[in-house]
């Protein structure tokens, strides 16, 4: 689903890590390998222009900027303090802007999160909820011209701040924080896309048909999707937890586990439209294989839940967090499930799994910096394990189209399990770019309920490790 420009990015990505040293030497003096690192003090600074494509979003350009503070070194490879910075364009018409900041110091005995992020997709992904009881037609979407029939107009506006403080030993910790998404659905309260500018400047054949509902539309004649929060809402929430960390390094982990449990509160007082209550419980851990970073085996399991019958359907998507991350939208993805179409799995109740063998298979210095390459083989997968209501609710009239919909679905849904690779640039074990492919295993079934019905893989450059 993703193409590149691999070797642009990569050679941006050592040009800015040679731009920003403390002093040029020559490389012969300066490439060498090493097993021991150069611990960093001070300021770093990462900036990268952005050049990617994305078959989500279309091609990709904008930049974004890392700023990390090692203060002394005596923290390293952690930071003390680090900011990240993005503005990002699609040429599909969706922008991403993103301000997070992490402070260790500012809060005595407390860590200190907060980021806001605004998406602008004028195409998102929507292909309905419980997996594979929502059927993807993809020999139509073979035809060229019936892609917007699983896209939605969607702006999201996401600020939280969160903090972090120790219960025992730098192990065990506590979690609180506030975190606000703003959803926007639709196009003018009337439908899923603006068909005149998606079919604008297309020939005939291209055009997306007038007459054919989208998925989403088809939701709410159905009333699957009720009127009152079709169009999005404001949601509101407290967040509580508890965090065990003993990862030797915050970035690029090589052992140690990384395990959390929160809660998410949304009432009505505190400004919520559809008030609602969920749960997340993730088990990361990290195993060296090989010692110095070479080889780990590395996994991640994650279920979301939802306490009661009802979550509005606009926040069924993400992997809520606490701390240094912010909440990612779609169960597909490079921060979800690789290979697998974003947003293809929802529902009231989703368990996740990601399982990565790591090498890193050089490490030298240049210019002062540490830069590393690794590969990674990987199998991710994800399934809903407690439906979302998809029962009739419209007017008689839409019921046959609903019954013709409903016809071969499963009860219930079915693991989707993709597999792939990859390969990253590592400076200071904290700028990481990655580069992979993901592969789902259904494409490739015979079985008519699930075959070809989570896409025909991905491609995907982006920051950082998964987990």
């Amino acid at each position: 689903m993703k193409t590149s420009k691999i070797f642009t990015l990569l050679s941006v990505s050592l040009l800015f890590a040679a731009a920003n040293a403390q002093e040029s030497q020559n490389v012969t003096d300066t490439l060498k390998t090493t097993k021991k690192e150069i611990v960093k003090t001070g300021y770093n600074l990462g900036p990268l222009p952005v050049v990617a494509f994305d078959a989500d979003k279309g091609f990709q350009a904008g930049a974004l900027l890392n700023i990390y503070d090692f203060g002394d070194g005596s923290m390293y490879p952690n930071t003390r303090q680090k900011l990240y910075l993005e503005a990002s364009f699609f040429t599909k018409g969706s922008q991403l802007f993103v301000i997070n900041y992490d402070n260790k110091f500012l809060i005595p005995g407390v860590r200190w999160c907060s980021t806001a992020t605004l998406a602008n997709d004028k195409a998102m992904d929507f292909y309905g909820f419980n997996g594979y009881m929502s059927k993807y037609d993809y020999e139509k979407i073979a035809l060229g011209n019936y892609t917007p029939k699983y896209r939605a107009n969607r702006l999201t506006f996401i600020f939280k701040s969160d903090f972090i403080g120790n219960i025992w030993k730098n192990k065990l910790f506590w979690e609180a924080g506030y975190h606000l998404n703003y959803t926007k659905q639709g196009y003018n309260k009337t439908q899923a896309l603006n068909l005149d500018k998606i079919n604008k400047n297309k020939d005939k054949d291209k055009m997306y048909p007038e007459n054919e509902p989208t998925i989403f539309d088809l939701y709410r004649q159905w009333g699957i999707i009720s009127e009152d929060e079709a169009w999005g809402g404001l949601n509101s929430s407290l967040r509580f937890g508890l965090l065990f960390d003993t990862r030797d390094k915050e970035a690029a982990p090589s052992k140690g586990i990384w395990a959390e449990a929160h809660v998410s509160i949304a009432p009505k007082w505190l400004g919520t439209t559809h008030p609602h209550y969920r749960y997340s419980a993730t088990f990361r851990h990290y195993l060296p294989i090989v010692k110095n970073d070479v080889l780990t085996f590395a996994y991640r399991l994650n279920y979301e839940g939802t306490f009661g019958n009802y979550a509005p359907y606009y926040v069924l998507p993400y992997i809520t967090v606490v701390g240094t991350n912010y909440d990612r939208d779609g169960m597909g993805g490079y921060r979800t499930v690789r290979g697998l179409m974003r947003n293809r799995v929802q529902g009231l109740d989703m368990a996740t799994y990601n399982v990565e063998l790591r090498w890193r298979f050089v490490n030298f210095t240049l210019w002062k910096q540490n830069i590393a390459f690794g590969l990674n083989v990987f199998s991710d997968g994800t399934m809903v394990t407690r439906n979302y209501d998809m029962s009739f609710k419209g007017e008689e009239e839409y019921r046959e189209a609903y019954n013709a919909y409903m016809k071969d679905a499963p009860e219930s849904d079915r693991p989707h399990i993709t597999v792939g690779g990859g390969l990253r640039f590592i400076m200071n074990q904290n700028f990481i770019v990655a580069f992979e492919y993901g592969l789902p295993v259904s494409k490739f079934s015979k079985d008519p309920i699930i075959k070809k019905q989570d896409g025909n893989g991905a491609f995907y450059i982006n920051t950082g490790f998964l987990f």
